[in-house]
């Protein structure tokens, strides 16, 4: 008996972007009812072979075969026909339609649309029960959770027929139950005989679910194995060119009293919505305390509050002085004067000027410091012999103080943030999303740096959606829910079920409660002292 025809089959593909070859004579094999990882470093390639795929690009060079048949996909239209499907890391809904008219746009059945609908309706009735992909195709997306909103995007291109999935960063969003659900729903597609690429920088979730990895590095395809035959480890070393630490080496933290005292924080944004509800904790000296959520939560506007850059009520204290929360003081450069150093979650638009160089970007939030003016004038020559020793103590590449912020890579320009946030020794840093978008080997120093600073005795507040990187670096977890902290846990007895939950809103805890949570509070760093002194 012969083995079937590749469901995909790339020959050769190379792709350059002017001076960039982003895919160099990639050759790759997808065989039908499996679900085939690729993995790589940002920049590797990943979306752009893809892409190629998926008939967003052209490529220079190469051949596509889909199912033993050679073709032409010059873009998503014949890719659709081809019986390709392909769920973006950002969806592409329409959010004031329903999930009924999201699935049939772009695929309707002549001129009127009561048909089409009709016809949709039934077909997603049956794909529900088939695969999990339960959803109401009478509400409108918008008032969908996240989950639900990749299911729709799952339904999409089920409903015209593809037998081929793409998934690029599929559980990027999504709580941990709703990434287990996913994975169910995967796990009966393939059942179902249909092939599922996933791109992913977790290797977690590529041990958990593929069949084979394909491993791409600097646009090239350097390896693809069976899943059951390799680890994570060496996943991660063909990944980097080198050994990497995937797992945080940390010893227990040593808190001592409290740096940070926030109570009843409450924020109304723009709109007039209320995006902090009561919020109170208290955040040790030598401690990192972790903020687990699912993005939208009021994570952020946590972050914005502390960092000086929204206005809020309620109190906060550092080291037992009351920081101002609206009106004059309250801005982030006061707030990096009193001792408050902050990595904001977007490093591109709020921790970076990507025009400047990387030496002017080292002192932005700290350029009014005595020591880097004479006069009315900037100590320039000064500033940028120290921007280049913090480019060499932070492993920047190219170690160039004079290379603009734009011409570095996503994990180099978070370097240049924490080394300008790190060196100056704050008594709290704020970091919000510390690894996001970054590469393997740029997170193994990341973390370390976040332990250092713990360690020499620091109060540290990570926000991150990576439940892996909450787990790995805190010593408490606490977890934010529409605009409330549901609860903080002792790191070490804390059950990602429950966090899960929590991230889901299910659940009450004291944190539901603003009065509540400011008696919890007192009671935790009453707790605190009495351990430790």
């Amino acid at each position: 008996m012969t083995d079937p025809a590749p469901a995909i089959e790339l020959q050769g593909i190379s792709k350059s972007f002017g001076p960039v070859q982003a895919n160099k004579d990639i050759s790759l094999r997808v065989m039908p009812g499996t679900i085939h990882g690729i993995i790589g470093e940002n920049g590797a390639g990943k979306s752009t072979l893809m892409s190629i795929l998926y008939g967003f690009y052209a490529a220079d060079k190469g051949d596509i075969w889909i199912k033993g048949e050679k073709r032409q996909i010059p873009d998503s239209q014949a890719a659709i026909k081809a019986g390709i499907g392909m769920v973006f890391q950002h969806f592409k809904l329409v959010q004031n339609f329903t999930v009924l008219e999201n699935v049939i746009l772009g695929a309707e059945d002549g001129g009127l649309l009561r048909p089409s609908l009709a016809k949709a309706r039934g077909v997603l009735k049956s794909l529900a029960e088939e695969y999990e992909l339960s959803v109401d195709p009478d509400m409108q997306v918008q008032h969908l959770s996240v989950g639900h909103q990749q299911r729709v995007e799952i339904l999409k291109a089920l409903y015209r027929q593809a037998d081929i999935l793409i998934l690029d960063e599929p559980t990027g969003v999504l709580t941990p139950a709703e990434a287990d659900h996913l994975f169910r729903i995967l796990d009966n597609l393939r059942a179902e005989g249909k092939t599922i690429i996933l791109i992913t920088h977790k290797l977690r979730e590529i041990m958990e679910i593929t069949d084979t990895v394909s491993v791409m590095r600097r646009g090239e395809m350097t390896a693809t194995v069976k899943t059951a035959q390799t680890t994570p480890e060496e996943l991660a070393e063909l990944m980097v060119g080198r050994k990497v630490l995937l797992r945080v080496d940390k010893a227990p933290a040593q808190p001592k009293g409290a740096a940070l005292e926030v109570r009843n924080l409450r924020h109304v944004d723009t709109s007039g919505v209320e995006r902090l509800r009561g919020v109170s904790f208290d955040l040790h000296a030598g401690e990192v305390l972790g903020i687990a959520g699912v993005a939208g939560n009021g994570q952020s506007e946590l972050l914005e509050v502390l960092g000086g850059y929204a206005d809020a009520t309620g109190s906060v204290t550092l080291n037992g002085s009351a920081l101002p929360l609206s009106g004059a003081g309250c801005d982030g450069m006061a707030r990096r004067a009193a001792g408050i150093g902050h990595v904001p979650e977007d490093r591109q638009s709020e921790g970076l000027i990507m025009p400047y160089s990387a030496w002017e970007n080292s002192v932005f939030g700290y350029h009014r410091d005595p020591m880097w003016q004479s006069g009315l004038l900037m100590k320039n020559a000064a500033i940028r012999e120290d921007a280049a020793g913090k480019m060499e103590r932070f492993d920047v590449r190219p170690p160039n103080p004079d290379l603009a912020a734009k011409n570095f890579s996503g994990g180099n320009q978070q370097k240049i943030v924490l080394a300008r946030e790190i060196e100056r020794n704050p008594d709290v840093l704020l970091i919000g999303q510390p690894t996001r978008g970054v590469d393997i080997g740029a997170i193994e120093f990341i973390h370390q740096q976040i332990v250092r600073l713990r360690d020499a005795g620091k109060a540290i507040l990570l926000v991150s959606v990576e439940l892996d990187e909450i787990f790995a670096l805190s010593d408490r977890i606490g977890v934010m829910f529409d605009g409330r902290l549901m609860g903080i846990r002792d790191a070490a007895e804390a059950d990602q079920r429950e966090l899960g939950l929590l991230m889901a809103g299910v659940g009450e805890d004291e944190g539901q409660d603003p009065m509540a949570a400011a008696e919890a509070a007192e009671r935790e760093r009453e707790r605190r002292e009495a351990t430790h002194g």
